[in-house]
């Protein structure tokens, strides 16, 4: 059994965690969304500051609800990349740090990899080969998990993310910050075939591009054009809820049929959904009813891991350590690192 501290400060969350293989000991989590949601979107001096000011008691607090000491402890991971850069310094500072102090292996994570291993956490059983569709504020991406630290990616958004097509959408709709939980809010009150929106073809035949890639950034033009439309009309109140629905029930449907697609031609059994939108109802409906006719499994992990946590963190790097990769304490933080170079990060085995 290996028992790691993990920690994530990507971007807006101070996070820590306790991780005993697949098992949580312990999860903390602070969020700054109250802090930035007054400028619409993450500041990243502010966040750097945030973390600052919250990683210690994070830590602090993840130790005592494990209750375990540091003699207990078998390594210290944190996320190194991708990421704000100033956010990362903190926590991959905070982990270094710990690592010379108490004289711990030091193992950086790929934060997108930490997204794949929030299915373990959930689904202790899943082995690769898997698929898994990572969608969140800043990747849309469809990936091939052959094993730990290898991964392919087989389609990716030319665009926007689809997180970030709903965060954009939300400002069109006058809705608060974070978009992603307020659409889905009203989403759940209107007619989602109220208004045909379009699906980007991209991706699909004559698309020209990758088989499984997506474009989200034409249907968001397409909203604020209906928005303009409808304002134009003199429409009051707008139909807020009925636009909601529809939106997000075009990227439900885009995602699920690239999903779909991409596992039936590579013959793979299960799809493993991380990120934050991995917690939006209307996927999640869809992509289990078109999974079903195929006997595809779909695992979503619970909401709390959807979004960024250190769980997910010393989950991935628990399974790093037990195959002996450990990173080297001069190793940086990146804000750019393709998932296809995560073991880049570690010494030569």
């Amino acid at each position: 059994m290996v028992s790691i501290l993990a920690i994530e400060t990507s971007c807006d969350e101070t996070a820590a965690a306790v991780v005993n293989n697949r098992n949580v000991c312990s999860s903390i989590i602070t969020s700054q969304i109250p802090v930035h949601r007054q400028y619409g979107g993450v500041v990243p001096e502010v966040a750097s500051r945030q973390h600052v000011e919250t990683i210690n008691q994070a830590i602090a607090q993840a130790l005592i609800e494990a209750n375990l000491g540091w003699a207990e402890i078998d390594g210290i991971a944190a996320t190194c990349a991708p990421g704000l850069v100033g956010s990362l310094l903190v926590g991959f500072t905070a982990a270094k740090s710990l690592a010379l102090i108490h004289q711990k292996p030091l193992i950086g994570v790929h934060h997108l990899e930490g997204h794949i291993y929030a299915s373990y956490l959930s689904s202790p059983e899943l082995e690769p080969p898997f698929l898994c569709l990572l969608v969140s504020g800043g990747h849309t991406s469809l990936i091939f998990v052959k094993d730990c630290g290898d991964y392919e990616i087989l389609g990716e958004t030319r665009d926007d993310a689809a997180g970030e097509a709903f965060d954009k959408v939300a400002r069109l709709l006058n809705l608060s910050y974070p978009g992603g939980p307020e659409i889905d809010r009203l989403a759940a009150q209107g007619n989602p075939k109220a208004f045909p929106l379009p699906e980007g073809n991209v991706g699909l035949p004559g698309g020209g591009y990758h088989p499984y890639d997506s474009s989200f950034s034409g249907l968001k033009t397409a909203v604020w054009r209906l928005v303009q439309k409808l304002q134009q009309e003199k429409v009051d109140p707008l139909p807020v809820a009925d636009i909601a629905a529809s939106f997000q029930a075009s990227v439900a449907r885009s995602l699920t049929k690239r999903a779909i697609a991409c596992a039936l031609d590579y013959n793979l059994k299960t799809i493993a959904v991380g990120g934050g939108v991995a917690a939006n109802s209307g996927l999640r409906s869809h992509l289990q009813a078109a999974a079903a006719p195929h006997h595809l499994q779909v695992l979503f992990p619970p909401l709390k891991y959807c979004t960024d946590n250190a769980a997910m963190i010393g989950c991935a790097a628990a399974d790093h350590f037990r195959r002996g990769h450990i990173s080297p304490l001069n190793l940086g933080v990146q804000s750019r690192l393709s998932l296809t170079n995560v073991m880049s990060l570690y010494c030569p085995v």
